[in-house]
């Protein structure tokens, strides 16, 4: 079913310009590890070096190289004090820096005889190998994922300095399955995430289910549209000030912006491709502001073939890698099934007709 829109369009830049205008990073908070995996690094203790001395890295004989030069199966050497057995993960004993096999000495009462010579650094994980000691477990702005924590985790720290914007979503009767999907899209990108029904389709129950808000951002689900029913930017109007409605952008044209006092407001529509499609365009970058983020994952690979755009609407394409190279899934109209096969996505500016097959092109991934 086609559209309806609102009688003229906002340039995408404009409207995104317009909601990061004033927005500033949150206040970092402390998350035990369990919790901060996601979120966006707010300075991170700086770690103490791991292993913090030489330690076994296989069950063996621990032994000093230097005196094992000439040891062969054919010319044992015979040892005059009996080495030590050690364990992974066990202290080296002083003196020792390499660790043989267990078949590369035999022993018999109190003596004992290598068949094999070794390197200095055989068998061993050494100091700092790990971990250099003051490093920091993940840069400041930066994504904090399992090695992150693998590292925090084997450096012994238990909490790290994150920032988690807060989310309040507001979901407008018919888009349950829409405000699902964004909810686990935000979580796993790390926000804290509330959601709040509105009674019924009009803009007294979408206003009041804003409520006394305590969050960084709100996003409402349905009713963004120009429809009898289509509430939720009424609402926004009543309660805070609308900045732009309607977007040149395709999927999501009727999605708004706005502000709830200081508190920016994305409405998204009710369709699963029109809501991600503002999400990726207007939301992310957004998130990105509100927690300081440095980078967010990019990988730039040809086109398999071209992807064609109409001017004046900034378009979003979905790829998916094949064979090295990125397949164009769908441009400005998604269908359910290039969501779930997309990899990657990127925007057709709306000064472009697109971009000819073979053209290397920088695309954002869709999972990190």
């Amino acid at each position: 079913m086609t559209q309806r829109l609102p009688p003229s369009l906002t340039p995408l830049d404009t409207a995104l310009a317009a909601l990061l205008r004033g927005v500033d990073p949150t206040a970092a908070i402390e998350l035990p590890l369990a919790e901060a995996a996601g979120c966006i690094a707010a300075g991170t203790p700086l770690l103490a070096a791991s292993p913090p001395r030489d330690i076994a890295a296989a069950d063996g004989w621990a032994l000093c190289a230097n005196d094992l030069v000439g040891a062969s199966a054919y010319s044992p050497l015979p040892l005059t004090t009996p080495p030590v057995w050690v364990d992974a993960g066990d202290a080296m004993p002083p003196g020792c820096d390499c660790v043989l096999d267990a078949g590369t000495v035999e022993v018999s009462g109190p003596l004992a005889q290598v068949l094999a010579e070794g390197v200095p650094g055989q068998g061993v994980r050494r100091a700092g190998s790990d971990i250099a000691g003051r490093a920091p477990a993940v840069a400041e702005g930066h994504l904090i994922n399992p090695a992150t924590l693998l590292l925090a985790r084997s450096a012994g720290v238990e909490s790290l300095s994150v920032r988690q914007p807060r989310l309040c979503i507001v979901n407008v009767p018919g888009a349950t399955a829409t405000m699902h999907m964004i909810a686990e899209i935000a979580r796993a990108a790390g926000l804290h995430v509330h959601t709040r029904e509105a009674a019924v389709r009009d803009a007294a129950s979408i206003a009041e289910a804003f409520g006394d808000l305590s969050c960084d951002l709100v996003v409402t689900i349905g009713g963004s549209g120009v429809g009898r029913k289509d509430a939720a930017v009424s609402a926004l109007a009543q309660h805070g000030d609308v900045l732009a409605h309607g977007l040149a952008l395709q999927p999501g044209r009727t999605a708004a912006v706005g502000r709830l006092g200081k508190v920016p407001v994305v409405a998204l529509p009710g369709s699963p491709d029109h809501a991600l499609g503002a999400w990726l365009a207007l939301v992310l970058p957004l998130v990105d502001r509100l927690s300081a983020r440095q980078l967010r994952r990019r990988m730039t690979l040809p086109l398999a073939r071209k992807i064609a755009s109409s001017v004046g609407v900034a378009e979003i394409a979905l790829l998916a890698e094949e064979h090295h190279a990125w397949l164009p899934l769908a441009v400005g109209e998604w269908p359910l099934h290039a969501i779930v096969r997309a990899d990657a996505w990127l925007i057709v500016p709306a000064s472009h007709e697109g971009f000819a097959a073979g053209t290397p092109v920088d695309a954002y991934l869709m999972r990190e």
